[in-house]
Protein backbone atom coordinates (compact mmCIF):
# COMPACT_ATOMS: atom_id res chain seq x y z
CA UNK A 1 0.00 0.00 0.00
CA UNK A 2 1.31 3.31 -0.99
CA UNK A 3 1.55 6.41 1.69
CA UNK A 4 -1.08 8.67 -0.58
CA UNK A 5 -3.81 5.57 -0.51
CA UNK A 6 -3.15 5.10 3.45
CA UNK A 7 -3.50 8.75 3.76
CA UNK A 8 -6.66 9.03 1.51
CA UNK A 9 -8.31 5.73 3.42
CA UNK A 10 -7.16 7.62 6.93
CA UNK A 11 -9.52 10.51 5.76
CA UNK A 12 -12.43 8.19 4.99
CA UNK A 13 -11.44 6.39 8.42
CA UNK A 14 -11.44 9.74 10.37
CA UNK A 15 -14.72 10.83 8.91
CA UNK A 16 -16.69 7.60 9.18
CA UNK A 17 -15.68 5.91 12.58
CA UNK A 18 -18.45 8.08 14.70
CA UNK A 19 -21.06 8.43 11.44
CA UNK A 20 -23.71 5.34 11.52
CA UNK A 21 -22.26 4.31 8.00
CA UNK A 22 -19.89 1.93 9.21
CA UNK A 23 -15.61 3.03 8.73
CA UNK A 24 -14.78 -0.55 8.52
CA UNK A 25 -17.73 -1.37 5.62
CA UNK A 26 -16.69 1.44 3.70
CA UNK A 27 -12.79 0.91 4.15
CA UNK A 28 -13.15 -2.66 3.00
CA UNK A 29 -14.95 -1.36 -0.02
CA UNK A 30 -12.89 1.29 -1.06
CA UNK A 31 -9.30 -0.90 -1.14
CA UNK A 32 -11.61 -3.25 -3.01
CA UNK A 33 -12.36 -0.11 -5.73
CA UNK A 34 -8.41 1.07 -5.32
CA UNK A 35 -7.42 -2.39 -5.93
CA UNK A 36 -5.70 -2.95 -2.93
CA UNK A 37 -4.67 -6.52 -1.66
CA UNK A 38 -6.57 -7.70 0.88
CA UNK A 39 -3.52 -9.33 2.98
CA UNK A 40 -3.02 -9.63 6.65
CA UNK A 41 -0.73 -6.49 6.68
CA UNK A 42 -3.37 -4.67 5.34
CA UNK A 43 -6.59 -5.83 7.37
CA UNK A 44 -4.40 -4.97 10.24
CA UNK A 45 -4.41 -1.68 8.76
CA UNK A 46 -8.20 -1.69 8.44
CA UNK A 47 -8.23 -2.26 11.94
CA UNK A 48 -5.14 -0.13 13.39
CA UNK A 49 -5.54 3.25 11.94
CA UNK A 50 -8.88 3.35 13.92
CA UNK A 51 -6.91 4.42 16.57
CA UNK A 52 -6.71 7.71 15.45
CA UNK A 53 -10.01 8.21 15.32
CA UNK A 54 -10.19 7.52 18.84
CA UNK A 55 -7.72 9.15 19.67
CA UNK A 56 -9.37 12.35 18.66
CA UNK A 57 -12.77 11.23 20.83
CA UNK A 58 -10.39 10.86 23.98
CA UNK A 59 -8.65 14.51 23.54
CA UNK A 60 -12.21 15.94 22.85
CA UNK A 61 -14.04 13.75 25.86
CA UNK A 62 -11.27 13.41 28.27
CA UNK A 63 -12.70 16.29 30.55
CA UNK A 64 -15.97 13.75 30.50
CA UNK A 65 -14.13 11.15 32.25
CA UNK A 66 -12.05 13.38 34.55
CA UNK A 67 -15.63 14.74 35.92
CA UNK A 68 -17.61 11.42 36.29
CA UNK A 69 -16.00 8.43 37.77
CA UNK A 70 -19.62 7.04 37.48
CA UNK A 71 -19.19 7.33 33.91
CA UNK A 72 -16.28 5.46 33.45
CA UNK A 73 -17.62 2.49 35.60
CA UNK A 74 -20.14 2.78 32.73
CA UNK A 75 -18.10 2.80 30.02
CA UNK A 76 -16.47 -0.32 31.60
CA UNK A 77 -19.82 -2.14 32.28
CA UNK A 78 -20.55 -2.11 28.45
CA UNK A 79 -17.80 -2.66 26.79
CA UNK A 80 -17.53 -5.91 28.78
CA UNK A 81 -19.95 -7.57 26.05
CA UNK A 82 -18.03 -6.39 22.88
CA UNK A 83 -14.49 -7.18 24.69
CA UNK A 84 -15.69 -10.98 25.59
CA UNK A 85 -17.18 -11.22 21.97
CA UNK A 86 -14.66 -9.53 20.40
CA UNK A 87 -11.79 -12.03 22.22
CA UNK A 88 -13.16 -14.77 21.03
CA UNK A 89 -14.44 -14.04 17.49
CA UNK A 90 -11.06 -12.15 16.74
CA UNK A 91 -9.74 -14.99 14.56
CA UNK A 92 -12.63 -15.87 12.71
CA UNK A 93 -13.53 -12.08 11.81
CA UNK A 94 -9.94 -10.90 11.01
CA UNK A 95 -9.36 -14.53 8.39
CA UNK A 96 -13.04 -14.95 6.87
CA UNK A 97 -15.25 -10.87 7.52
CA UNK A 98 -12.73 -8.45 6.91
CA UNK A 99 -12.52 -7.65 3.37
CA UNK A 100 -15.25 -10.14 2.33
CA UNK A 101 -16.45 -7.75 -0.38
CA UNK A 102 -20.07 -9.19 -0.78
CA UNK A 103 -20.98 -9.50 3.25
CA UNK A 104 -19.86 -5.59 3.26
CA UNK A 105 -22.39 -4.84 0.73
CA UNK A 106 -25.31 -6.59 2.32
CA UNK A 107 -24.81 -5.45 5.54
CA UNK A 108 -24.38 -1.57 4.59
CA UNK A 109 -27.61 -2.14 2.42
CA UNK A 110 -29.21 -4.32 5.38
CA UNK A 111 -28.32 -1.61 7.74
CA UNK A 112 -29.53 1.45 5.96
CA UNK A 113 -32.91 0.03 5.52
CA UNK A 114 -32.75 -1.04 9.22
CA UNK A 115 -31.69 3.13 9.82
CA UNK A 116 -34.34 4.38 7.52
CA UNK A 117 -36.83 2.56 9.15
CA UNK A 118 -36.12 2.84 12.46
CA UNK A 119 -36.09 6.58 11.96
CA UNK A 120 -39.35 6.56 10.29
CA UNK A 121 -40.97 4.47 13.47
CA UNK A 122 -39.49 5.82 16.24
CA UNK A 123 -40.46 9.81 16.23
CA UNK A 124 -43.43 9.26 18.41
CA UNK A 125 -40.74 8.05 21.17
CA UNK A 126 -40.54 9.87 24.20
CA UNK A 127 -37.00 9.12 25.81
CA UNK A 128 -36.72 8.65 28.82
CA UNK A 129 -33.19 8.70 29.47
CA UNK A 130 -31.92 12.25 29.01
CA UNK A 131 -28.30 12.18 30.21
CA UNK A 132 -25.32 10.01 30.44
CA UNK A 133 -25.30 10.02 34.06
CA UNK A 134 -28.89 9.03 34.27
CA UNK A 135 -27.90 5.10 32.55
CA UNK A 136 -28.16 2.51 35.18
CA UNK A 137 -25.48 -0.19 34.99
CA UNK A 138 -28.22 -2.55 33.28
CA UNK A 139 -28.69 -0.05 30.84
CA UNK A 140 -24.74 0.02 29.89
CA UNK A 141 -24.46 -3.38 29.62
CA UNK A 142 -27.63 -3.74 27.21
CA UNK A 143 -26.09 -1.18 24.94
CA UNK A 144 -22.59 -3.04 24.68
CA UNK A 145 -24.41 -5.88 23.79
CA UNK A 146 -25.78 -3.91 21.19
CA UNK A 147 -22.48 -2.32 19.97
CA UNK A 148 -21.09 -6.39 20.25
CA UNK A 149 -23.09 -6.90 16.46
CA UNK A 150 -20.90 -4.59 14.64
CA UNK A 151 -17.78 -6.99 15.35
CA UNK A 152 -19.41 -7.81 11.72
CA UNK A 153 -17.71 -5.55 8.94
CA UNK A 154 -20.58 -2.97 7.78
CA UNK A 155 -22.70 -2.94 10.58
CA UNK A 156 -21.56 -0.19 12.20
CA UNK A 157 -20.42 0.14 15.99
CA UNK A 158 -22.21 3.57 16.18
CA UNK A 159 -25.36 3.07 14.48
CA UNK A 160 -25.93 -0.79 16.54
CA UNK A 161 -24.96 1.32 19.70
CA UNK A 162 -26.95 4.64 18.79
CA UNK A 163 -29.85 2.45 17.40
CA UNK A 164 -29.95 0.13 20.87
CA UNK A 165 -29.26 2.98 23.12
CA UNK A 166 -32.65 4.83 21.83
CA UNK A 167 -34.84 2.06 21.70
CA UNK A 168 -33.62 1.62 25.19
CA UNK A 169 -35.19 4.90 26.27
CA UNK A 170 -32.00 7.04 25.66
CA UNK A 171 -31.70 10.42 24.33
CA UNK A 172 -30.39 10.74 20.71
CA UNK A 173 -27.42 12.83 22.21
CA UNK A 174 -26.42 11.47 24.99
CA UNK A 175 -26.62 7.82 23.41
CA UNK A 176 -24.40 9.92 20.82
CA UNK A 177 -21.91 11.05 23.22
CA UNK A 178 -21.86 7.56 25.02
CA UNK A 179 -21.09 5.41 21.75
CA UNK A 180 -18.46 8.21 21.61
CA UNK A 181 -16.98 7.30 24.95
CA UNK A 182 -17.14 3.91 24.25
CA UNK A 183 -15.41 3.49 21.10
CA UNK A 184 -12.19 4.47 23.05
CA UNK A 185 -11.97 1.23 25.35
CA UNK A 186 -13.50 -0.69 22.42
CA UNK A 187 -11.19 0.33 19.61
CA UNK A 188 -8.28 0.56 21.60
CA UNK A 189 -8.35 -2.83 22.84
CA UNK A 190 -9.03 -4.64 19.30
CA UNK A 191 -6.22 -2.59 17.64
CA UNK A 192 -4.19 -3.21 20.73
CA UNK A 193 -5.13 -6.96 20.27
CA UNK A 194 -4.33 -7.29 16.89
CA UNK A 195 -0.93 -5.44 16.92
CA UNK A 196 -0.12 -7.76 19.34
CA UNK A 197 -0.87 -10.58 17.61
CA UNK A 198 0.23 -9.04 13.60
CA UNK A 199 2.86 -6.57 14.17
CA UNK A 200 6.37 -8.73 14.59
CA UNK A 201 5.24 -9.18 10.77
CA UNK A 202 4.84 -5.84 9.49
CA UNK A 203 7.32 -4.39 7.22
CA UNK A 204 8.80 -1.14 7.80
CA UNK A 205 6.36 0.31 4.89
CA UNK A 206 3.05 -1.35 6.64
CA UNK A 207 4.32 0.55 9.46
CA UNK A 208 4.86 3.40 7.87
CA UNK A 209 1.31 3.18 6.32
CA UNK A 210 -0.14 2.57 9.63
CA UNK A 211 1.08 5.54 10.64
CA UNK A 212 0.25 8.12 7.91
CA UNK A 213 -3.60 6.40 8.12
CA UNK A 214 -3.54 6.99 11.52
CA UNK A 215 -2.55 10.82 11.56
CA UNK A 216 -5.24 11.71 8.51
CA UNK A 217 -7.67 9.67 10.63
CA UNK A 218 -6.90 11.72 13.89
CA UNK A 219 -7.13 15.14 12.58
CA UNK A 220 -10.33 14.47 10.20
CA UNK A 221 -12.27 12.85 13.41
CA UNK A 222 -11.55 15.53 15.11
CA UNK A 223 -13.34 17.72 12.72
CA UNK A 224 -16.49 14.47 12.19
CA UNK A 225 -17.06 14.58 16.11
CA UNK A 226 -17.67 18.03 16.05
CA UNK A 227 -20.03 18.18 13.13
CA UNK A 228 -22.04 15.22 14.15
CA UNK A 229 -22.50 16.53 17.43
CA UNK A 230 -24.23 19.67 15.63
CA UNK A 231 -26.44 17.78 13.12
CA UNK A 232 -28.26 15.38 15.27
CA UNK A 233 -29.49 18.78 17.13
CA UNK A 234 -32.03 19.15 14.05
CA UNK A 235 -31.47 16.12 11.63
CA UNK A 236 -32.06 12.36 12.25
CA UNK A 237 -30.22 9.70 10.83
CA UNK A 238 -32.43 9.07 7.48
CA UNK A 239 -29.71 10.50 5.30
CA UNK A 240 -27.12 7.98 6.67
CA UNK A 241 -29.40 5.11 6.19
CA UNK A 242 -29.23 6.45 1.86
CA UNK A 243 -25.99 7.02 1.61
CA UNK A 244 -25.14 3.52 3.21
CA UNK A 245 -27.85 1.88 0.42
CA UNK A 246 -26.01 4.11 -2.58
CA UNK A 247 -22.45 3.25 -1.56
CA UNK A 248 -23.36 -0.23 -1.49
CA UNK A 249 -25.25 0.05 -4.78
CA UNK A 250 -22.65 1.56 -6.59
CA UNK A 251 -19.87 -0.58 -5.24
CA UNK A 252 -22.04 -3.69 -6.78
CA UNK A 253 -22.26 -2.25 -9.94
CA UNK A 254 -19.00 -1.38 -10.03
CA UNK A 255 -17.28 -4.49 -9.34
CA UNK A 256 -20.36 -6.95 -9.56
CA UNK A 257 -18.47 -9.14 -11.93
CA UNK A 258 -15.43 -9.38 -10.22
CA UNK A 259 -17.05 -10.48 -6.97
Amino acid sequence: MSLLTAAFLGIVEGITEFLPISSTGHLILLERLLGVEITRSVASFTVAIQLGAIAAVALVSWRTFVRSRRTIWLVAAAFIPTGIIGLLAHRFVKMYLIGNVTLVLWTLSIGGVVLILFELFQRQRKPQVLEIKQYSFPLAVLIGMFQSLAIVPGVSRSAATVIGGMLLGADRRSIVEFSFLLAIPTMAAATGYDLLKSAPAFSLQDAAAIGVGFIFSFLTALIAIQWLLRFIKTHTFIAFGIERILAALFVWLTIRGNI
